[in-house]
């Protein structure tokens, strides 16, 4: 597992609503940054896989795919842009597993399997399935209905099965997304010290975790080399299951 840190790395699934009211064609980007300090954003040479899944039938979204450039507040990286129609109700689940990223100052690649939940109408369908992926975050807590103030509860899993005393980075989109320029806004707030920019948290040996929610909009979980594949060139991969929550304000 790499080191763990302040500029922890996440792969980016974002769309500005996981809730839907009704039918919606939604933009999507796929970043790999830091989201909450934004102080580099990685390039993405490629992606494996794209697929969105609703009522257990999963359709192929790699055509969708346009390549972007992704401006951060202190670089510009290669990023995607796609589009997904939203139409029949319940849960459509997004999953992105980009290539492998080498990242020089570790000497190993990352690979973060990335999983969105949108949902439309309030009907629920997928949310909670275990896909079985190679690196996955299995939700316990609808992660398109949180309060600010709520908890997140997921399971850590790798081909379908438990990682006890999974490694866990916790960020906080710090930053609104500009969807028409393709780039990041000042952060909202500033970190008193390292630790609370990137916050870590362990699975029990179930492979469970929960997490308190404490300010609403984005929150990422990224789970640190749960994936069966640990070596890539002769080199050390971390393959990390990401999932992406989004709280709402109670106004």
């Amino acid at each position: 597992v790499l080191a763990t840190g302040a500029l922890a790395h996440f792969q980016m699934l974002y769309t500005p609503e996981s809730a839907l009211n009704g039918p919606s064609t939604i933009e999507l980007r796929h970043v790999f940054n830091h989201p909450f300090a934004d102080e580099h954003t990685m390039d993405i040479s490629g992606i494996e896989s794209f697929v969105a899944i609703n009522k257990g039938k999963e359709k192929s979204m790699l055509d969708s795919l346009e390549p972007i450039e992704f401006k951060g507040n202190s670089n510009t990286g290669k990023a995607f842009a796609s589009k997904y129609k939203a139409q029949r109700m319940g849960d459509h689940v997004l999953i992105v597993t980009p290539k492998p990223y080498f990242e020089k100052n570790e000497d190993a690649y990352i690979q973060q399997i990335t999983k969105t939940i949108i949902n439309v109408a309030g009907a629920p369908s997928d949310w909670d399935t275990n896909f079985k992926l190679k690196a996955e975050i299995v939700p316990l807590v609808k992660p398109y209905a949180i309060w600010e103030g709520g908890t997140f509860t997921g399971i850590v899993m790798s081909e379908g099965e438990p990682v006890p005393h999974a490694e866990i980075e916790v960020e906080f989109l710090n930053h609104d997304i500009d969807l028409k320029t393709n780039s990041m806004g000042k952060p909202y707030i500033e970190a008193p010290q390292d630790s609370f920019v990137t916050m870590g948290i362990k699975a029990n040996k179930d492979g469970e975790f929960t997490f308190g929610i404490p300010k609403a909009g984005w929150w990422g979980f990224a789970a640190l080399g749960v994936g069966p594949d640990t070596e890539l060139n002769g080199k050390e991969l971390s393959q990390d299951a990401v999932i992406w929550v989004q709280a709402k304000p109670m106004k």
